[in-house]
């Protein structure tokens, strides 16, 4: 890896630039007539962003030049980034991944990862239903990993989409420092429109800092290996606050209307604050009529409000919250805490019926 050091010598300093000046021509000249529809922002970022980052992410000048030239700019990336499912309301959201199919899947993938799933369950506490969920709404239990190249999903967003831009510029040097630490082709590596990759659809840098090598052979593979994708998905939820046997969520009844003095979160999650023994005392209680086992008086949770046929009012308790750690979106993580109860009596229920054949 080329350091700052190497240019404090001023004899250094002409061959830097000269090796940057023509690394930076290199690109525009190969770039020019493969990204002819190309907004001037692309090319002008990917020209800086060679310039920048050379001898940073462990690329000669002339080698990260070359790399950005295969590079392409993808309209497509930048119009599905101005249709977010996150922007539906709840009633709409729910049946993208709350689904028939979703739920037969996961009860297979659950059964066929068993053994894993309860290992990871052991290492960081998440139940088998809940990692699940989130690799089915992710991928589809690893049937969906992406059709972008992750070079050009980074690149476009990173040079041509400036609300986020220094976001996915960040992440575009994480991509390629990740693919030399973990023997990834960044040319061929594919991934969502967003730049997520893998079974669990992780940003770059998160699997840089959340990925786990859970089978042992020495690589985080995020893309064939079922132990580790289940592994990660379970370390990133433990190192994002989840709790071992707490609750995740729970239907609110409101005993005396929308209460006084307590927040109501909607698509955007809030950290839980109030206690369960304070909501109550404003009148929002956990409905007791599904059967579940209630949580404690100190639990700690925040009022939902969603957007159904009729509005929905839930408690998402610590749990709840760390799911949110990984996509930013209540309805995201109610569609996972959902999919996963879902999940766990379809399979309950098979189980069942298989004892009694």
């Amino acid at each position: 890896m080329q350091s700052s050091a190497s240019f404090t010598d001023d004899s250094a300093r002409p061959r830097a630039s000269v090796i940057l000046s023509i690394a930076a021509a290199s690109l525009l000249a190969a770039t020019a007539q493969a990204t002819a529809e190309a907004p001037p922002a692309y090319t002008a970022g990917s020209r800086a962003f060679v310039a920048d980052m050379a001898g940073s992410l462990g690329y000669g000048a002339d080698a990260l030049a070359a790399l950005m030239a295969d590079a392409r700019y993808q309209q497509d990336i930048i119009d599905a980034m101005n249709r977010p499912y996150e922007a539906k309301p709840w009633r709409e959201y729910r049946q993208l991944f709350v689904t028939p199919e979703r739920i037969g899947g996961g009860a297979a993938f659950l059964r066929e990862h068993a053994d894993l799933l309860h290992q990871v369950e052991a290492a960081y506490g998440v139940p088998p239903e809940i990692v699940t969920a989130i690799v089915g709404i992710e991928t589809n239990y690893g049937g969906t990993l992406g059709s972008h190249r992750v070079l050009d999903a980074l690149s476009t967003l990173g040079f041509a989409y400036p609300r986020r831009a220094d976001f996915f510029r960040k992440e575009l040097g994480e991509f390629l420092r990740l693919a030399r630490e973990e023997q990834v082709d960044p040319r061929t590596a594919k991934g969502s429109y967003a730049g997520a990759v893998g079974m669990p659809q992780f940003i770059p840098s998160s699997y840089r800092a959340y990925a786990v090598d859970f089978n042992g052979d020495g690589r985080r593979d995020l893309w064939d290996s079922p132990a580790d994708v289940l592994g990660s998905v379970g370390n990133y939820l433990a190192q994002h606050g989840w709790r071992r046997d707490a609750p995740v969520a729970a239907p609110a009844l409101l005993t005396a209307g929308r209460p006084a003095g307590i927040p109501i979160a909607e698509k955007r999650p809030v950290r839980p604050e109030q206690t369960l023994a304070q909501l109550a005392a404003a009148g929002v209680v956990p409905d007791d009529a599904t059967g579940a086992d209630q949580p404690a008086a100190d639990s700690r949770a925040t009022l939902l409000a969603l957007d159904g046929e009729d509005t929905e009012y839930w408690l998402g308790f610590d749990n709840f919250y760390a799911i949110t750690r990984y996509n930013h979106s209540n309805l995201y993580a109610m569609a996972a805490f959902q999919l996963s109860r879902e999940i766990a009596a379809r399979a309950a229920e098979e189980d069942t019926d298989n004892a009694a054949r």
